[in-house]
């Protein structure tokens, strides 16, 4: 699939979708993307990046992942990042650091989920949790600093 394929595909599993702040979750991927770029990513690393959260999300299943004409590392960083259903966090950053492209695409999620901008539209509550939670992720994943 080409890049612009990837990014088609993944609007479409996504449509309908808003993110925390209640918008169209495509913006979350089209900045994830665009962050893996600016951070010197590489084509496998930004069709991840659009596809970091389809199956996580039931967006699209792992099945279709499996099949998809995507190479083998753009699908490894995908199943790289996709959190599991009681997986604790140090075994997620242990996976995503074990996975070849999977941290500069994992960085570029956190850097936009933790955007001042973003939180800010939350509730206080929320937007405290959510800022704890992505600064662990980020410790745990050497990202500090």
């Amino acid at each position: 699939m080409t890049l612009a394929q990837v990014e088609a595909t993944a609007r479409a599993a996504h449509t309908g979708q808003t993110d925390k702040a209640g918008r169209p979750y495509a913006e979350h991927l089209r900045a994830v993307a665009e962050g893996v770029r600016a951070r010197g990513g590489d084509e496998e690393q930004i069709a991840a990046a659009w596809l970091h959260d389809a199956v996580e999300d039931d967006a699209l299943s792992a099945q279709w992942l499996r099949e998809a004409a995507l190479s083998s590392r753009t699908k490894d960083i995908v199943l790289a990042v996709t959190k599991r259903a009681g997986e604790p966090p140090e075994a997620y950053a242990a996976r995503i650091l074990a996975t070849p492209g999977a941290l500069l695409v994992k960085e570029s999620d956190l850097a936009h989920n933790a955007d001042p901008a973003r939180l800010a539209v939350l509730d206080a509550a929320t937007r405290t949790r959510l800022t704890e939670k992505y600064a662990r992720m980020r410790a745990l994943l050497g990202l500090v600093g």
